[in-house]
């Protein structure tokens, strides 16, 4: 399947996202897609400082050159990230001007964009600049409000405009963050499955296969990615955008996020920094990745045929219990019940229980052989991200082991989404899947 017929497919799933162009220097297009979706309407570009010189201006000449009523709003801050506050900055600015917004930027002013177009009821087109999340075609937008990262719901761009030889010559970086949370719906993948099967969260075909059916081919050239060759990079973007339509074709995240994101959410709300500097999400969860992708190789040298269903049922605690326990956890947390929430919802009773370990028991080695060639191997993983030059260690990100390690209760507990931890909380194997991980011989010994 060509690249034009994968995107076809991929739009036909699609319930936001109209039209998606990528090529090598196709600015140009951006007042003759802007015309056909949005008619007479006037345009307002939305950029940074950085994004201005690289792209931003080109664009709005095209548009006043094409006779659109078109004004532009540069954010000024050399460093800002996707907070409330700049939401209401782009929003007044489209709102004062009664125009359309043009977003060119990264995926912290697509996501501003995003929620600012929503709350004036209003779509949008999107120009990225970098290959560096998956968030520019997806549904919601990731913002931090009253100090959590919280997932707004919000339609994705009415229309996409990429030019690879923009993005090709992003900072090698975000390229390389890119990739990891492209990466990160391997295991992403696995922890879905393991939800359908709970009950939890059935999977969604369309979602699935629109983007999982290519993910291994995406993913094949990280030499081509750290190169900066234009095919790969065409092939990274065309693979996060796509991660995009499954979450719309979901509404919902779920194709895209499991636990690998958490451990993002949980670096992003106790403001981790590393040498001064916030991490972006992309080399946040890279970590989280390896750290999913080494638990899966845990969880595949057990045997769940051996689980004593019965007696896990009999060790299962109230729900009342749960509650008491995430509020211990949270405890001094910025959202002290934020576990005690999450947990009430995703808590199953005893009955639920028994059946859940009762289907893992039976369909054992079909499901174990499933999940293998779904998530890759921790050490394939790493190969990976250290050849495109993501982080390959937590050291890179500054968080030692034993920060990660410590990271594990509150990430159980953090979203209501079924994960790993939840079928390891059912069937009393926690402790020993995290004893091999971070115990002696583990990926993530701590000495």
């Amino acid at each position: 399947m060509t690249t034009k017929e994968r995107i076809a497919k991929a739009l036909a799933v699609a319930t936001d996202t109209k039209v998606f162009e990528m090529g090598s220097g196709v600015l140009h297009l951006a007042p003759s897609i802007f015309k056909e979706q949005f008619g007479d309407a006037r345009a307002i570009v939305i950029a940074d400082k950085n994004t201005w010189r690289v792209a931003g201006e080109e664009v709005y000449q095209h548009l006043v050159n094409a006779g659109i009523d078109t004004v532009k709003h540069i954010i000024q801050q050399d460093e800002f990230h996707a907070e409330w506050c700049y939401v209401m900055e782009v929003e007044e600015a489209a709102k004062e001007a009664g125009a359309i917004i043009v977003s060119v930027g990264s995926g912290v002013i697509n996501d501003l964009c995003k929620l600012a177009s929503h709350h004036l009821h209003q779509q949008y087109l999107t120009i990225p600049t970098a290959a560096s999340v998956d968030g520019y075609s997806s549904f919601g937008a990731s913002i931090s409000y009253e100090g959590l990262k919280q997932t707004f719901d919000c339609p994705a761009p009415q229309a996409i405009l990429a030019d690879v030889d923009v993005i090709a010559d992003a900072p090698k970086e975000m390229t390389a963050a890119g990739y990891a949370d492209l990466a990160a719906k391997i295991p992403c993948g696995g922890e879905w499955m393991i939800a359908d099967i709970m009950g939890a969260e059935p999977l969604i075909p369309e979602a699935w296969h629109v983007l999982q059916d290519v993910l291994d081919e995406q993913l094949s050239n990280p030499d081509g990615v750290a190169n900066c060759d234009k095919e790969a990079i065409a092939a990274l973007f065309e693979g996060l955008t796509l991660s995009g339509f499954a979450m719309q074709a979901a509404r919902s995240s779920r194709p895209a996020s499991c636990a690998d994101h958490l451990f993002s959410h949980y670096l992003d709300m106790t403001h981790h920094t590393f040498n001064g500097k916030l991490q972006s999400h992309g080399f946040q969860v890279a970590i989280g990745t390896l750290t999913m992708c080494a638990f899966f190789d845990a969880f595949l040298e057990m045997d769940l045929r051996e689980i004593d269903v019965e007696r896990c049922v009999e060790a299962w605690p109230s729900l009342e219990e749960e509650q008491q326990r995430a509020l211990d956890i949270f405890k001094g947390f910025v959202s002290p019940d934020l576990g005690y929430k999450q947990i009430t919802i995703k808590y199953d009773d005893k009955e639920k229980v028994r059946e859940q370990l009762t289907m893992f028991k039976k369909h054992w080695p079909l499901l174990k052989a499933t999940y293998r060639k779904q998530v890759y191997p921790f050490e394939k993983m790493q190969e990976y991200f250290r050849k495109v030059g993501a982080p390959a260690d937590p050291a890179d990100i500054g968080v030692t082991r034993q920060q990660l390690k410590d990271m594990l209760p509150f990430v159980q507990l953090m979203r209501w989404r079924i994960n790993l931890f939840d079928l390891a909380k059912r069937g009393c194997f926690y402790d020993e899947l995290v004893e091999k991980v971070f115990g002696k011989g583990g990926k993530w010994e701590i000495a």
